[in-house]
């Protein structure tokens, strides 16, 4: 393809590529196990897994990396180099999406460019838009999650303010969902020298992205219409090959390149259950990604009640921020209706104080019961 695109938006993906440190070009692993986010044991090589009695075998993978975690709880139940440092493809795309996706209506409507395509790579996956022809945000989106289109990815990068500007965001975003094994190079995921990522924060993606309803609904989608020529649609399917297959799929995004190889992160529910599986580079063959996937899930929902997790999938910083600011506010609140004159204080020391509390019931003065509400996660 014949690019007209000027130096300075032609030159970001290689300033990004020449940021990046030797470790992640090496695909290493975390320099301490101690450190390693979500558990040292994430952190260390070989399979990780605590199985208690009746617990049945993990199966045997052909992956580099594999996870397998509850989706609600965030449990990690088994795990191999997690924090690996691989290319990620286009389950990068699942991070593109939690970064751009809450920004724009998806009836807005965006007339192409020849600019806005200029920067595709050679050999990318397309849904085919095309310049000149207007789309709405919906649409664009359904090109990027059925078809990895990455087209589509650079028309919204362009909405999003450009390349550089979406890189950045990704970045910051991965920094958010504490994904310290990812460096982001391009937002579609195309083979670029330094473009990395781990199953663990592939898992954190997929895990933030289905807390929405449009990340949710995208990713299940099996088939769309995606407009074509002469105001004429034609239908795409979804390339994610486990779902309408696997009883109780649900997404979420699969990958593929010459130098990452297959990579996927699937999420399935069963009897109430979501859980959350991502494989990266099977040594062999197309299927083996979806074979391990699908063997990883079995076995999840056989184990998940009979293993004892070995790390957490962790909470993104800002949430983190925002019920620590939540929690001091209704503590403050609390401590202000207690200084009020005429206030019945007297049953406040005893709100988290163990030790006080105890000796009171042991005295059989009173019986005094602290509930604390319990939080409401929304997904």
């Amino acid at each position: 393809m014949t690019s007209n695109a000027s130096p300075s938006r032609r030159a970001v993906l290689g300033l990004a590529a020449a940021a990046v440190p030797a470790a992640l070009l090496a695909g290493a692993a975390p320099a301490s196990a101690a450190t390693a986010v979500g558990g040292e044991r994430l952190g260390l090589d070989g399979v990780q897994v605590r199985r208690l009695g009746g617990a049945p075998k993990l199966p045997r993978a052909e992956a580099q990396a594999w996870l397998v975690a509850d989706y609600a709880s965030g449990e990690v139940l088994a795990a191999y180099r997690a924090h690996r440092r691989l290319p990620p493809a286009s389950t990068l795309k699942m991070l593109f999406a939690d970064t751009v996706l809450p920004k724009f209506s998806g009836s807005e409507k965006y007339r192409v460019t020849a600019a806005d395509l200029a920067d595709v790579p050679e050999g990318s996956s397309l849904v085919g838009v095309e310049a000149g022809t207007t789309y709405t945000v919906d649409e664009l989106w359904r090109g990027v999650f059925l078809r990895s289109g990455n087209d589509a990815v650079h028309v919204l990068s362009s909405m999003n303010g450009g390349l550089a500007a979406t890189v950045r965001e990704m970045g910051t975003k991965a920094k958010d969902l504490q994904a310290l094994d990812t460096h982001v190079v391009s937002p579609d995921g195309y083979d670029h020298p330094g473009q990395m990522s781990s199953a663990y924060d592939l898992s954190l993606f997929a895990r933030h992205g289905l807390r929405s309803e449009q990340f949710r609904g995208y990713c299940g989608m099996r088939v769309a219409e995606f407009p074509g020529r002469h105001g004429k649609n034609f239908q795409i399917q979804n390339t994610d090959r486990l779902l309408g297959v696997y009883q109780g799929m649900i997404g979420v995004k699969n990958g593929y390149t010459t130098h990452a190889g297959n990579t996927f992160t699937g999420a399935a529910t069963r009897a109430g259950r979501t859980l959350l599986v991502t494989v990266m580079h099977p040594a062999v063959g197309y299927d083996a990604v979806y074979k391990d996937t699908q063997a990883l899930l079995d076995w999840g929902f056989r184990a998940a009640t009979k293993v004892t997790p070995i790390g957490t999938l962790v909470e993104p910083l800002s949430e983190t921020a925002s019920r620590s600011t939540a929690a001091a506010r209704a503590n403050g609140a609390q401590a202000a209706r207690s200084d009020k004159p005429g206030a019945d204080s007297s049953s406040w020391p005893l709100l988290g104080v163990g030790g006080g509390l105890t000796a009171v019931l042991a005295a059989g003065t009173v019986a005094v019961r602290n509930r604390r509400p319990r939080r409401v996660r929304k997904h």
